[in-house]
């Protein structure tokens, strides 16, 4: 009998560049929570080995031994496995769709757990995607501290179906030692709170991102002209953005005038928050 994991979309509610390394890596600064739309992973041991992917953006994935869910299903050493991968998520698209599709295998197949340097080879994002709750995470990635009692967060995520190379946004940083989020963080007592507070913080990858793909400005300024919405801002690398609204109403509205309006774009309203 086939078994399943998802691979929810991981959302940077916040995204200071610190600091830059010796060999190369940058230090990070993020405030992640998790969405309930994402993709899904199925194991089937009737299945041949080897992976195959179906979904929206199948064919905007490879299904050779380079796909992240192939890498982690040798981590664990099931490359005798037989994976289908649901592919939901627009790749390459800031939300972690890959690092959360590697995270759901590494969940999903039976066997001894890697280690955490192990699962950090595979990709900055799968560490946090692998704890997949709400979540600081700093250095390049490997240092994760959960956040309690975050409360929930209503949402709409769009992307404009253009891809932005992470590394072409890094190169175009203009500043590598900006300031952190405060230590500790505040305790938010409410959604207002949090969305309040994070307004204050910032993606320090937003504004290379813009340079390099412009509609990314277009959508968030479509976000931030919905009715109620509180915020909007892009998540990692680019390109997917989020609105956070009120309430589901008022996000369920978004989406639709969305929809509506960019038929082209990828549009869902999401809640965040699944610890």
């Amino acid at each position: 009998m086939a078994t399943e994991g998802f691979a929810p979309a991981k959302i940077n509610l916040t995204l200071h560049v610190t600091g830059r390394r010796a060999d190369g890596y940058h230090l990070l600064d993020s405030l992640v929570v998790f969405a309930d739309v994402g993709d899904r992973v199925w194991l089937d041991p009737e299945a041949p080995p080897g992976l195959r992917v179906v979904g929206p953006f199948a064919g905007s994935v490879p299904a050779g031994d380079d796909n992240l869910v192939m890498r982690a299903a040798s981590l664990m050493g099931r490359l005798e496995s037989g994976l289908v991968l649901e592919k939901n998520l627009p790749p390459a698209s800031g939300i972690g769709g890959g690092s959360s599709d590697a995270a759901a295998v590494l969940r999903l197949l039976p066997g001894e757990a890697p280690a955490p340097d192990a699962v950090l080879r595979l990709g900055a994002d799968v560490p946090v995607c692998l704890m997949r709750r709400n979540i600081r995470m700093s250095g390049i990635g490997e240092t994760l501290e959960p956040v309690e009692d975050l409360p929930p967060l209503w949402s709409v995520l769009a992307n404009p179906g253009v891809e932005v190379p992470t590394p072409s946004v890094f190169r175009a940083l203009a500043r590598r030692d900006n300031p952190a989020m405060p230590r500790p963080l505040p305790n938010f007592g409410s959604a207002a709170e949090l969305i309040g507070w994070a307004s204050t913080m910032r993606n320090d990858l937003e504004e290379p991102a813009v340079a390099l793909a412009p509609v990314i400005a277009e959508v968030i300024d479509s976000l931030r002209a919905q009715p109620r919405c509180q915020l909007a801002r892009m998540s990692g690398s680019g390109a997917t953005c989020f609105g956070l609204y009120a309430d589901a109403e008022s996000a369920a509205a978004a989406e639709a005038a969305l929809r509506a309006a960019r038929p082209e774009w990828w549009v869902r309203a999401a809640r965040l928050g699944l610890s």
